[in-house]
Parts: C-alpha cells; structure tokens; sequence
C-alpha cells in the first residue's frame, strides 16, 4: 500500500520539540490509514531506530499519542491504535 504520509524529516518543520513531532508522523500515519485500529503499534525501542530518536523522545511521544486518545497502552502486552470514533 502506498503511503500518503512524507517521510519523517524532524528539520523540515522548524522549531518545534522532536517528541511532538514524532507523535505528529504516527498520527499522519494512523489519519492515513497505514496504521489501522486494533494493529499493534511497533515497540519503543524499534520506534526509536525507525525514527532515529532517543528511546525517551520516543517514550514522551507515545504518551502524547495516549494522550490524545489515538492509541492506548495495556501494560505487558503493547500499545495499540485506538478505535477512533468521530
């Protein structure tokens, strides 16, 4: 599947923290369709390496996802997209 979403580039939005910018990319991605509800968000550690990002940056990012209601953490088990309802 072709992805709408442009490659992560945390320089080409100017002055802004990296964690929001990382939760900005995987809300694109979750608007976009690539991650669908109930799919199983990638772990911190491999988030970190997709994004070239330390493991907190990517840590504050999930939290900003939880936060806005677009993925929810069940502890030993993962994080996953929530079921956004409109």
């Amino acid at each position: 599947m072709s992805s709408s979403v442009p490659t992560f580039d945390p320089d080409a939005v100017g002055p802004s923290y990296v964690y929001v910018q990382v939760a900005d990319h995987i809300a694109a991605r979750i608007g976009s369709g690539e991650l669908s509800p109930g799919a199983r968000l990638p772990g911190e550690r491999d988030l970190a390496q997709e994004y070239r990002v330390a493991l907190g940056t990517v840590r504050r990012a999930v939290q900003e996802l939880r936060d806005r209601g677009l993925v929810m953490t069940l502890p030993a088990k993962g994080t996953y997209i929530a079921q956004v309802t409109e």
